[in-house]
């Protein structure tokens, strides 16, 4: 008998009934030659640290860091689970050959895997990969099935992120809380939670920072257009009242009108981030729950496999495109068109290079029914990318306007649409939305034409406005700064080019962002993502950048990628890590506590003073300087000395004994905020026996000299 294992019973149902195997049992279906079972979900697990030493239940500080000789797995402890596994363990044992029909990622490879080797699986090992849940995706798959070493390299790295997420996690969590925790607090700490945690407390800080200010700015109307005045915003209302004087003397004139036809290119397809972000945005959906709507639909065979991080198809869905339109019938007011000629194979859809495991999430074709308000939504937004991806693009013409008034210059912009191209798909949508707000956004101003030369009177006015402080995060706009490793790329080019060193998989984002709202270290108002203040006290306590930094973190994720194309060794990455988890805990368990945080009952995490204070100004710390070269990265204590976090761009870096003398911590941050240190003897000149006193000083190189 053949053993096909499913990732969840319903999936299992499908698998089943397509290839015949229609007899139900306790736990799997049989027929036609054929076992069909299931997992649901995790059924196993890393060993946790008192499974390997008694010792290691407790936590205590001289125990860390725990590191295993070896990692192991377990079987979850419940009922349920050990049920399904036991009639997995025997059909495992009396099968020929093993199907893994898990879910077609990394998270779903690791999950099976680790089920077939606790059941010691010895047999031969297919797999099943497959992008729909529909009868003739299923059909195809199982007449082209992969052998199961080709997917070895993908296990490697979710092996590597499980372990990784391991020995951070377990490691850091248990050292933070012993070390700073007061009460029965506990810090969790996590590879990706910590540094997406940093974002949203670095960005609160920032708003809580700034101070606005007032500004002026010179505007005037002319040919019922508005002009701005494209001088500096105007710091004071003197000023700005001695401009308007000025501009009431003098006519406007025209300089320059160009009106230029340019293109609106088509949005691209969805990946699960970018429908998150959509989704957030127009509905007010939390990650998590885009993720379960998009979910149910794949598995109701709506829609293609969700879990994935590229905009393109393969090139050999080009010839299905024309039948899943078809199948979409209620949108053929839309698909019409696009049906009357040959699809177009564009290279900004169909894109081998840019397609790994699964392609962009599109409609089956399978028509929907029975399905959810919710449902509908989020299935009606990947209908109508995936219709536009294929209407002509949107031609725009596009006005510039120069004027001037006296020796002052001015300057209009405005957009007029000529052929809406793939506009149209959304033009209903636009209308209902407008009819659901109080205000509708103001459009671009429609321009009139201008002849250069022209001149005549106009109303000069002064616009009085604030600077605005930076936005909170809200969902969207986290997602997206943990795709790109906090870096804020609107660009979609350079986003995709960037989602190599993103933290956290498209997959795990929304569980991470749910997991910082369920240990409060976050909370949600309106749309915004707050810290709490047990927030901001873990993030204030952790003076290790590479625990917090989002570009760090990113290196991380691009190493596991490597892994999974067989790029990079997985015993090298966790030896990586293993070095890092040592230094982390020699670091943190040697360092001056300057905070101890505590459970309260209203907010479940406070930072307290310690009693000892006895100045108002905080210590300041290494960790907290800006890198005096680059003056964009914190700094960052190494083995030999102090550099730049960005050190393989920046270059910045200062060993710990200079000219015979080794600094103290005083010393370096003097050095490193303040360009030198007090006055020093000892200072041992390079080359001779001479010994002097004297100031260590960063010349305008960041060279050290004497001073």
């Amino acid at each position: 008998m053949i053993l096909c294992i499913a990732e969840k019973p319903s999936v299992a149902k499908d698998i089943a009934e397509v290839i015949g195997a229609k007899q139900r049992n306790d736990g799997f279906y049989e027929g036609n030659g054929y076992w069909v079972t299931w997992t649901f979900g995790h059924l196993c697990t890393l060993k946790e640290p008192h499974d390997y030493h008694e010792k290691w239940k407790y936590w205590k500080l001289e125990d860390l860091p725990i590191i295993p000789e070896k990692f192991g797995i377990k079987l979850i402890d419940d009922s349920g689970v050990k049920k399904q596994f036991s009639v997995i363990e025997r059909l495992v044992a009396s099968c020929s050959e093993v199907i893994n029909c898990g879910d077609a990622g990394q998270e779903g490879e690791l999950i099976q895997r680790w089920v077939l080797s606790k059941a010691k699986c010895r047999v031969p090992l297919k797999r099943l990969w497959i992008s729909s849940l529909t009868e003739e995706a299923i059909r195809d798959g199982f007449q082209s099935l992969r052998a199961g070493e080709q997917y070895q390299n993908l296990y490697a790295a979710g092996s590597a992120r499980a372990i990784g997420d391991w020995l951070l996690g377990m490691n850091a969590t248990r050292l933070f809380t012993k070390k700073f925790g007061q009460g029965k607090a506990t810090l969790s700490i996590g590879r990706v939670q910590t540094p997406t945690l940093a974002m949203i407390v670095t960005r609160q800080k920032e708003i809580e920072a700034f101070r606005a200010e007032e500004y002026w700015e010179l505007k005037t109307l002319y040919r019922e257009t508005e002009f701005s005045a494209t001088i500096d915003r105007l710091q004071s209302q003197e000023r700005a009242d001695k401009g308007l004087a000025y501009l009431q003397e003098h006519p406007f004139e025209i300089t320059s009108f160009e009106q230029k036809e340019g293109k609106e290119g088509n949005p691209r397809l969805f990946d699960l981030t970018s429908l998150q972000v959509e989704s957030n945005k127009k509905i007010g959906n939390s990650a998590e729950e885009t993720l379960k709507l998009v979910q149910s639909l794949y598995e109701k065979k709506l829609v293609t496999y969700p879990r994935v991080d590229t905009t393109y198809l393969s090139e050999d869905l080009h010839p299905k495109i024309e039948g899943i339109m078809k199948g979409m019938t209620y949108y053929s007011r839309f698909t019409e068109s696009v049906l009357s000629k040959p699809i177009p194979k564009l290279k900004t859809v169909f894109d081998d290079k840019k397609v790994t495991d699964h392609h962009a999430i599109i409609p089956t074709g399978v028509q929907p029914s029975g399905i959810s308000h919710p449902e509908q939504q989020i299935y009606d937004m990947i209908a109508r990318r995936f219709i536009a991806a294929f209407y002509p693009e949107c031609k725009v013409s596009n006005t510039t306007v120069l004027g001037k008034v006296g020796q002052i210059e001015f300057k209009a912009t405005g957009k007029q649409i000529i052929e809406p191209g793939w506009r149209v798909v959304w033009e209903e949508v636009k209308e209902n939305e407008a009819e659901g707000k109080k205000t509708a956004e103001k459009p671009e101003q429609t321009m009139p034409h201008f002849e250069e030369g022209e001149s005549g009177p106009h109303q000069p006015f002064i616009h009085q406005g604030k600077t605005s402080p930076p936005k909170p995060y809200t969902e969207a706009t986290l997602l997206r700064a943990m795709e790109t490793a906090g870096k804020m790329v609107d660009d979609e080019e350079l986003r995709d080019m960037m989602k190599e060193n993103g933290i956290g998989r498209p997959a795990t984002r929304a569980n991470i962002i749910e997991t910082l709202f369920k240990r409060k270290y976050i909370e949600k108002k309106r749309k915004n993502l707050i810290a709490t203040s047990t927030g901001v006290g873990l993030i204030d306590t952790i003076q290790n950048e590479l625990l917090k930094s989002a570009e760090l973190t990113g290196q991380w994720e691009r190493k596991l990628r490597l892994i999974e194309k067989g790029e990079y060794d997985l015993e090298q990455f966790k030896r990586e890590l293993m070095v890092m988890v040592r230094e982390l805990t020699d670091e943190v368990i040697f360092s001056q506590a300057p905070t101890r945080i505590q459970l309260h009952t209203d907010q479940p995490v406070a930072v307290v003073k310690e009693k000892k204070e006895r100045k108002k100004a905080e210590k300041q710390h290494i960790g907290d300087l800006n890198c005096p070269k680059c003056k964009s990265h914190k700094l960052m204590t190494g083995k030999t000395g102090v550099g730049c976090s960005n050190f393989k761009v920046c270059g910045f870096m200062i060993p710990f004994e200079i000219l015979g003398k080794k600094l103290t911590d005083k010393q370096m941050i003097d050095l490193l905020s303040k360009g030198k240190t007090t006055k020093m003897k000892g200072l041992l000149i390079p080359g001779s026996h001479q010994v002097i006193e004297g100031s260590i000083v960063l010349d305008e190189n960041f060279n050290v000299t004497v001073g």
